[in-house]
């Protein structure tokens, strides 16, 4: 297969050594902190597929399980998943950087990451390291029994490839969630249509971008398969040499929603008292978005809203109810 995927491009606004701010933005925008009492995605195993990450960053090396390296670099060390680029280390803290004494903390920050290197540091890869991945994911197993319960890919070709979408397939089979960027092709209309690979497969929870005073991102894909939004511009997260950096994309989007799947996974199974399936955990999460207002191809479902969507359905922690 040629190397046609790569990063969904992305804007670097800011690179600082110091995080001004311990809980980002965006982070307090999908109401993650408003929950933390309940879970912080204790244990939930998240497989990151992306340009690796810093394996000693402060706010990460307590949250890193494992990982494995389907690239060329590093001579094709498999194990050596280090971030050569920077994007694979900012998605992994929006996910889950820990809540410590420093630094930033991610949406779900008690959540395992295995780290799967599928990007080189120019941010090109070939589609057989990702499918290659998708599949060392779904058979992963740690040392205590863990299994791999979401996939976050922030990555995207313009090809639909049909060994890449079986292999999501296989994922979601195996009750496993797989999280994809929409892209940054838009063109700030609501209703033209952009696709992007994996994103635009049906079977795969597909994020677009929105700032934090709710606008829809002028670069931000529509399309018919959007599932929701979540905040993507000026997104405050960890990077390389254990600094902190501010990106914008549908790739700082989608980790908040990949965080907050870890989160739901654990306070709906407690209440449910058995293991949910992707089917009955993809409308666990579409209960927690609130509409914007605009159009289905823009939004989706709406905003990612982790307390205040159920709180308006008088559901989140309900002991009455019965069904998924």
């Amino acid at each position: 297969m040629s190397s046609e995927v790569r990063l969904i491009p992305y804007q670097v606004e800011e690179v600082s050594a110091y995080a001004e701010e311990k809980v980002p933005k965006g982070v307090v925008m999908v109401e993650a902190p408003q929950i933390w009492d309940k879970d912080q995605g204790d244990h939930i195993v998240i497989a990151v597929l992306d340009t690796g990450c810093q394996m000693n960053h402060p706010d990460l090396q307590d949250r890193i399980i494992d990982g494995f390296n389907f690239t060329t670099d590093f001579r094709g060390d498999p194990e050596n998943f280090a971030d050569n680029n920077g994007h694979g280390t900012h998605v992994a803290g929006t996910i889950a950087a820990s809540l410590n004494d420093g630094g930033v903390v991610g949406v779900a920050p008690k959540a395992d990451l295995l780290i799967l290197k599928v990007l080189s540091g120019t941010g090109g890869g070939k589609y057989d390291w990702i499918i290659n991945a998708i599949h060392y994911a779904i058979h992963w197993e740690g040392s205590n029994g863990e299994k791999v319960r979401v996939i976050s890919m922030s990555l995207g070709g313009p090809h639909d490839i049909p060994l890449l979408h079986e292999a999501i397939k296989e994922a979601v089979r195996h009750d496993i969630m797989v999280v994809c960027a929409a892209g940054n092709d838009g063109d700030g209309k609501e209703d033209t249509l952009q696709r992007a690979y994996p994103g635009y497969y049906p079977e795969v929870v597909q994020v677009g971008a929105v700032d934090f005073n709710r606008n829809l991102a002028s670069f931000t894909n529509t399309n018919d398969e959007i599932d929701l939004v979540a905040p993507g511009v000026n997104i405050l997260s960890t990077y390389l040499d254990s600094n902190y950096a501010r990106l914008s994309g549908t790739s700082m989007a989608t980790p908040h929603v990949t965080g907050a799947i870890a989160l739901l996974i654990n306070i709906c199974e407690r209440e449910f008292g058995r293991k949910l399936t992707e089917p009955e955990m993809y409308a666990q999460l579409i209960r927690r978005t609130v509409p914007l207002g605009f159009s289905k191809y823009a939004e989706g479902n709406g905003l990612l809203s982790l307390y205040s969507a159920t709180q308006s359905l008088n559901f989140l922690f309900s002991s009455d109810h019965q069904t998924a």
